[in-house]
């Protein structure tokens, strides 16, 4: 997919399976995700920031996890209303909701001046970007100098066994299960597509380079089956 039908078709498809989402994170990664975030936040607490910005927050788990470093201000912002219903409810049973603000906002649109956020972060978001190049810019463009883009996203794992393991597991495994859990027959289908169409690895640290970001390095988390990629302004 790419033009404007991609940004209309992932909105709608997160809507639609926004119910099951948190679930079948957990259950298909094994509760690994969960580990991948605290790594992440880890990372960012070195950077001792007080304004964060996590884009494509979906049902708010990075920033709720970021929550943890009580920075000043957390934003968190994604195209889909029904993800960020479901954010919002966990933010007040988790008496979070002054901390973290949630906004319905277009990542290639971001609706803050330049250099207002010490860190801008997202987890599984930036595959599904209509404009790769241009939402990076956006994120770089709100990030104020000095401060660090964290990105965690799926990989190409490398190595036998798991380069083999996790082909298998997600042409088949993860397409079926999703689909029986979620009902939707195309969303779970599309995840390991849009992994396998993602520029990991050097070639994304190559996008962040040719944008300006400095010191650009990745983290391989899990054998390689996911990475957080951390550049700095």
């Amino acid at each position: 997919m790419s033009g404007s039908a991609k940004k209309e078709v992932v909105r709608e498809m997160f809507d639609n399976i926004s119910p099951k989402y948190d679930f079948l994170n957990h259950f298909l990664s094994f509760g690994i995700d969960r580990a991948w975030r605290s790594k992440l936040v880890r990372i960012l607490s070195g950077y001792k920031p007080a304004t964060v910005l996590d884009v494509a927050t979906g049902t708010a788990d990075l920033a709720i996890a970021i929550a943890r470093l009580s920075p000043r201000k957390i934003v968190g912002m994604d195209i889909s209303g029904k993800m960020l219903e479901i954010g919002r409810k966990k933010l007040t049973d988790k008496g979070l909701s002054k901390a973290i603000t949630l906004q319905l906002a277009d990542a290639e649109k971001i609706p803050f001046p330049n250099n207002s956020f010490d860190a801008v972060t997202v987890a599984f978001g930036v595959r599904n970007y209509e404009n790769l190049e241009l939402g990076l810019s956006e994120m770089i463009r709100v990030l104020r100098p000095g401060g660090v883009i964290l990105i965690l996203e799926f990989s190409h794992p490398g190595s036998f066994p798991m380069k083999q393991l996790y082909a298998v597991y997600s042409r088949y495994v993860i397409p079926l299960t999703g689909r029986l859990i979620s009902g939707n027959n195309k969303a779970y289908t599309y995840l390991p597509e849009s992994v396998a169409a993602f520029p990991s690895g050097k070639k994304f640290l190559d996008i962040l380079n040719k944008l300006g970001m400095n010191n650009s390095r990745q983290v391989s988390l899990s054998g390689g089956i996911a990475s957080i990629y951390q550049a700095e302004k």
